[in-house]
């Protein structure tokens, strides 16, 4: 369910590593959990996120929630699409609805993130 090449963090953010660069998201259980989302708040390009901090906001029918960065560095992409049709979160979360992409600087943080069989069993237990 959950793709095997992405890491995961307890917050239900994603991030997809290649290089030095690493695409961010939230996960299905995340969209799931809010519902219809119609809103996003993402940082500008050339900010500097750090690790565990929040990046920018996502709000639904039922709740607004943080975002929170699984990595350190400068984002050099947002998903203007994204903001523009915030819709696609419950579409598409582990595909196009890619939130931002960070140029890393600590790649250290990606040793506490999940991979994916950890992530679908914390799922599974938060959901009892």
């Amino acid at each position: 369910m959950y793709p095997e090449d992405y890491r995961y963090t307890k917050d239900h953010e994603w991030v997809r590593v290649q290089g030095d660069r690493g695409t961010v998201g939230i996960t299905d259980y995340a969209q799931k959990q809010l519902g219809d989302v119609v809103f996003l708040e993402l940082p500008d390009v050339g900010k500097r996120v750090n690790a565990g901090e929040r990046f920018g906001t996502v709000e639904s029918v039922k709740a607004v929630s943080e975002l929170f960065s699984p990595l350190s560095g400068e984002v050099i992409e947002t998903n203007v699409e994204l903001v523009a049709h915030p819709e696609a979160v419950n579409t598409d979360p582990h595909g196009a609805a890619w939130m931002i992409v960070v140029r890393i600087t600590d790649a250290k943080a990606l040793e506490g993130l999940m991979e994916a069989k950890q992530y679908q069993a914390y799922v599974e237990s938060e959901s009892k």
